[in-house]
């Protein structure tokens, strides 16, 4: 029973990374919401299968970052989709992925850790701030009950509380939501599409999608665990980040990939097996086929700020790692500037910074003996 809790509180504890930018999506661009939650549920079902533990689902921050800001439309997304898809599987047929795993040094492993759990624990904060009544009240609740043997049922009853508090205040309105049958429907983008994603997509989403989306999200993963190396390895996160796009794209669905953080946040509230990202996409999926276009204001029913107390209680945790207080002094501060790093600019600046640093850290170190 304890197991199903932990998946189930696990399952939806990454939603502070997802609903803004879900939401945000669906407000400004004609995206279908009826093929977006579907992609996001086939994907999560197929993760849950191939992994069989909670390897996160998550949108891909750069394309959607563009979204938001309205540079790019629907078919725009489904080329970036089908691009980044095919070189990504290009990438892992080639092996280049694997060499790229061994090229990165253990400090900036840790560096681009503790820059995604400041990440994490900063953007949570703000949700909380903008709306501080239930973001305070769901913080406090939330903590509170990581004292007692009830934390596993934290994140369930946060989310139950609060999707009544908004249905209490008559925010969204959902007079004429009533179930039906909607299914994805097939396009394929035009080549004046693909122009647009290998010039204004390609090469920052990329960047995000080997570091932090492979990379980072495999070593934490093997720490995690440590019986699934073999399994969860950087080429595997590629193949399958990259073999469901290219299927799920043309049907509508938004970028997806992994995500070191949201494997921190999902196993932070409980999630040890397949049945986390199990739940989760069967509840995406249910959403694109049952709700078609009403699933966007069914989403915006869980406040933003609750979301934003569980992300950053687990933000905190991932960036107080117990193994930076184990580093030596020169490493340590190789490890912070790196965190800092990705704060300021990205995980994939976070990294080329960290490799300079190392390198000149290391050569150092070798001079004084």
């Amino acid at each position: 029973m304890s197991r199903f809790l932990g998946d189930l509180s696990g399952a939806f504890a990454d939603l502070g990374t997802f609903l803004p930018l879900i939401v945000g999506m669906f407000a400004v661009a004609q995206l279908d919401p009826v093929g977006v939650m579907s992609g996001f549920g086939l994907f999560a079902l197929a993760v849950a299968v191939v992994y069989r533990r909670p390897v996160p689902v998550q949108p891909m921050k750069a394309v959607a970052a563009l979204v938001i800001a309205g540079g790019l439309g629907a078919a725009d997304v489904a080329a970036s989709g089908i691009l980044l898809a095919v070189v990504l599987l290009l990438i892992m047929v080639s092996g280049l992925i694997g060499r790229l795993a061994r090229l990165v040094p253990e400090t900036v492993m840790f560096g681009i850790q503790l820059g995604v759990g400041l990440h994490l624990a900063l953007a949570g904060s703000r949700l909380v701030v903008d709306d501080p009544g239930p973001g305070v009240v769901a913080l406090a609740f939330l903590l509170t009950l990581q004292l007692t043997r009830w934390r596993l049922l934290g994140v369930p009853l946060v989310l139950v509380a609060g999707i009544g508090y908004a249905l209490s205040t008559g925010s969204p309105d959902l007079a004429g939501v009533s179930p039906g049958l909607y299914l994805p429907q097939w396009h394929w983008p035009e080549m004046s599409n693909f122009v647009v994603a290998a010039t204004d997509v390609l090469v920052p989403q990329l960047a995000l999608t080997l570091t932090n989306a492979t990379l980072i999200t495999a070593a934490i993963a093997a720490e995690r665990f440590p019986n699934d190396r073999q399994r969860i390895t950087p080429r595997n996160l590629a193949a399958s980040t990259g073999g469901l796009n290219l299927l799920l794209a043309p049907f509508g669905a938004f970028p997806m990939c992994h995500g070191a953080g949201g494997l921190v946040v999902q196993y932070r509230f409980g999630a040890r097996t397949g049945l986390a990202p199990a739940l989760f996409g069967t509840s995406c999926l249910a959403l694109g086929v049952l709700f078609g276009p009403a699933a966007a204001d069914l989403l915006t029913l869980i406040p933003l700020a609750v979301v934003g107390a569980m992300l950053a209680i687990a933000g905190v945790e991932l960036a107080m790692s117990s193994r930076l207080f184990g580093l030596s002094a020169d490493r340590l501060v190789v490890v912070v500037l790196i965190g800092l790093t990705s704060i300021a600019a990205n995980v994939a600046a976070a990294v080329v910074v960290g490799l300079l640093l190392e390198a000149a850290r290391a050569r150092y170190a070798l001079r004084g003996r």
